[in-house]
Order: C-alpha cells, then structure tokens, then sequence
C-alpha cells in the first residue's frame, strides 16, 4: 500500500510529513484504512480502539479548559492595547497591569500544552501504554508538536518579563529597549516559529490550504496572530526621540489584530476538544 507520499517505509504502511518529520501515517488495521495524525495523537483526538484509559492531559476537558486559558490571555492583551489607542483615565501603568496580567493565562495555556506533548505516547499500531513517569518539559526533538509547544511555553516566559518590566518601565530609552522591546522580541520570534511548526505538523507539509479542516484553521489563524505579533514587536522599538508616535500605534493595532487571531483560535481549539475519533472509525 502506498500513502500520500507514495513511497511505502513499512510492512502496509506509508508515511508523511516536512523534511524530518513523520505527522502522517496511513495502514490497514484489520482491514480498515487508519490514518494516523501527530497532532490530534498528542491531544488524545484520535484514539486506538483497544486503549483502556485515557490520561487527564489528553481529555477533551483538558484541551478545552487549555483553549479557555488561551482565550482569556488573548482578550486581555486585545484589551490593553486597545485602551493605549484610546483616551482613557487610565494611567500608563494600569494599562501596562492589564497587559502583565494578560501574559499569565497565556504562561498557563502554554506550559498545559507542552506537558500534554511531553507526555504523550509514542507512535504504535497497537493500544497506547502509559508512561512509565510523567516529564515537566520533556524533550522530543523529533517531534514537531514538542517543538512548536516548548518554543511557544519559552515564548510566553519571555512576554511575562516583557509586560511586566513595562509597568514601571525606565525613563532611559535604551533600557527600556534592553528590558521590555528586547524580551518582547524574543517572544514574539518564539512564537512565530511555535506557529509554522504546529503548522507544518497539521500540515503533514511545508505549505498547505486545508480551509474546511478544522484543525488547520486553528493552526493557520494562530500562525497569523505570531505574524502579527512579529510586526508589533518590532514595532514596539523605542527610539531616542519621542516624535514617532504613530509607530507606537501600529504596534498596537498589529499587536491587537494578533490577540484576536489568538482568541479566534482558542474558541476553535475549544470546539476542536468535543471532535474525538476513533482509529479506524474516522471520516475519509
């Protein structure tokens, strides 16, 4: 049998995926055509029909509360940049409060997404085993939904020192870009490259256009929001002189337009955690 790929690797089995990766493997499995898929694996979507349990980390509650967290870290970032677009009475620093305070949720959803991926089980044709220890991190550098996880838990840290040093930021240019512009650009290349790694792991490729798939809108449209994402923090650059303030506002709005893709895809992702398949039982 050949698979997407057309270049059968196992005994009836043919894979697919970007460059190193595997995200894709189709076989018979007592005569029934299974396709298998990294990411829905890793989530605890797509089931074997002879797994007995199913840990906490791969139930639909988990992914669900997991988008929730997402969706509140997004709507609080969409609301602190637009309250610095405004003419509000709030002051810079109860603005740059919401903005701090917008980075937890996205810490917690991150970290609950990288634990889920480190503790995944292995690729098997027959019913998955537990793991024998649970792992805070993990490291699976083999997998694309480990990386694009941990580099976006790693993402989410650097936002939380960013949001934080700019509630108080210093009067000094320079140390405010060493401090808060520096961090946040960390963050925001984190991101972008957390987005088109889970991209390519839904994928099973460099580049796709799967639009009715649901799974690939959630990744297109969060890969869109670390775009935005990109361009607010290199926006958010302080220059010596206070004149380019236009700057700052298209920081925002490139900076709101990102938290709205990412709350567009975490009710996605929330919707996403109800769809659990069963190997062998799937849609073609």
């Amino acid at each position: 049998m050949s698979g997407p790929t057309g270049a059968p690797v196992a005994a009836g089995m043919a894979t697919q995926g970007a460059g190193p990766f595997v995200t894709l493997r189709t076989y018979l499995h007592h005569g029934t055509l299974v396709r298998w898929r990294a990411r829905q694996h890793r989530k605890g979507l797509l089931r074997h029909p002879d797994q007995p349990t199913v840990p906490v980390w791969q139930q639909p509650a988990y992914n669900w509360w997991t988008g929730l967290s997402f969706s509140i870290g997004s709507l609080l970032f969409m609301l602190g940049a637009a309250l610095s677009l405004l003419h509000t009475p709030l002051t810079p620093v109860q603005i740059g409060i919401v903005f701090f305070l917008g980075s937890i949720p996205f810490t917690i959803a991150g970290f609950l997404q990288n634990f889920q991926a480190a503790n995944s089980t292995n690729f098997s044709r027959n019913a998955p085993r537990s793991a024998d220890r649970l792992h805070l991190l993990g490291r699976r550098p083999h997998d694309p939904g480990w990386l694009s996880t941990i580099t976006q838990f790693a993402g989410t840290v650097a936002f939380n020192f960013n949001t934080f040093d700019a509630i108080h930021p210093d009067a000094k240019w320079y140390i405010q870009d060493l401090t808060i512009w520096l961090p946040g650009m960390i963050g925001s290349v984190l991101f972008l490259l957390s987005g088109y790694l889970a991209f390519v792991e839904t994928s099973h490729a460099f580049w796709s256009w799967k639009p009715r798939d649901l799974d690939w809108q959630i990744v297109f449209i969060n890969f869109l929001g670390c775009v935005f994402f990109m361009t607010a923090g290199v926006l958010a650059y302080v220059p010596k002189s206070n004149d380019l303030t236009w700057i700052v506002n298209l920081a925002n709005i490139h900076l709101w337009l990102g938290a709205l893709c990412f709350l567009i895809g975490a009710l996605l992702m929330m919707r996403e955690s109800r769809q659990v398949e069963t190997l062998g039982q799937q849609t073609q």
